[in-house]
C-alpha cells in the first residue's frame, strides 16, 4: 500500500480514526492477492485474523452434507469479513472464496488485539459496523424466509441497492442459479419473475446489471402490499 492512511480512510470500519491510529493499523496489516476461485479460508480453520476487501468480491458460503453450496454473504470493496470468530476465539464457521480476482487486507488477531487495548475507539468503530450488518442481515433473513418468491426477490434487490455504491443500479453478486437457491426457488421461476418485473417497469436488465426503475413498486412487493 503506497499510502495506507488514504487507503484505510476509505474503509468504514476505520472511519473517523486519526492518522496515527491508521498508521498503527498499517503496521500490522498484510496485503494478500487471490485469483478468481481461490480459497481464502475454509470452514474449521483457526480464526487467526480477519480480512477487509480492498479490491474485488468475496463470497462466504457453507457446503451441506449432500455437497450443496449455500451462499451466506458476498462482500465488496471496503467490507470486513471473518471478524466474528476472531473476537470469539473460535474457528471460521464457513468458507471464504474470491468471486473475482481480489486483494484483501489481513489483520492478525493477536496484533490487532494489542492495538485495541491501546486504542479502544478501534473496537467501538468495529462494533458499530457489526451492529449495522447484523440489523441488515436479520432483516434479509426475515425477507427471504417469510415472503413469497417475488417479494423475496424485490427485498433482495432493494437490499443490494442499499449496500452498494449506486442507489438505482446494482450488480447481482451471485449467478442466477445461486440466487435462485438463496431465494428458495429454481432458476426457471427466477427468470420468469425477473421477466415480469421488466415487463411491468419495475426494473431494467442491462447485461449483468439491474437498474431499479420503480423503487416504490419494488418496496410494495417486498412489503407484501402488492403482488405480481
Amino acid at each position: 500500500m503506497l499510502d495506507p492512511v488514504k487507503a484505510f480512510q476509505k474503509i468504514p470500519l476505520f472511519e473517523g480514526l486519526p492518522d496515527t491510529q491508521l498508521l498503527d493499523l498499517a503496521s500490522i496489516a498484510v496485503e494478500k492477492s487471490y485469483k478468481k476461485g481461490s480459497t481464502i479460508f475454509s470452514e474449521g480453520d483457526v480464526g487467526n485474523g480477519f480480512y477487509v476487501v480492498k479490491d474485488g468480491r468475496v463470497k462466504i458460503f457453507k457446503i451441506s452434507s449432500e455437497g450443496k453450496e449455500q451462499i451466506l454473504h458476498v462482500f465488496d470493496s471496503g467490507e470486513p469479513f471473518g471478524e466474528a470468530p476472531v473476537f470469539e476465539g473460535r474457528k471460521f464457521p464457513a468458507h471464504a472464496e474470491a468471486l473475482v480476482e481480489s486483494v484483501c487486507i489481513f489483520f492478525p488477531r493477536n496484533a490487532f488485539f494489542e492495538l485495541i487495548s491501546k486504542n479502544p475507539s478501534l473496537a467501538m468503530n468495529m462494533l458499530g459496523v457489526l451492529s449495522r450488518r447484523l440489523r441488515r442481515f436479520t432483516a434479509l433473513v426475515d425477507d427471504l424466509s417469510l415472503k413469497e418468491v417475488p417479494g423475496r426477490l424485490a427485498a433482495y434487490l432493494i437490499y443490494l441497492s442499499e449496500t452498494g455504491h449506486h442507489p438505482t443500479e446494482l450488480s447481482l453478486d451471485v449467478g442466477k442459479a445461486q440466487l435462485a437457491g438463496m431465494l428458495g426457488t429454481i432458476p426457471e421461476t427466477l427468470s420468469r419473475i425477473l421477466g415480469r418485473l421488466v415487463k411491468l417497469g419495475y426494473i431494467k436488465v442491462l447485461g449483468p446489471k439491474i437498474r431499479i426503475i420503480n423503487r416504490e413498486g419494488l418496496q410494495e412487493l417486498a412489503d407484501g402490499s402488492r403482488r405480481l
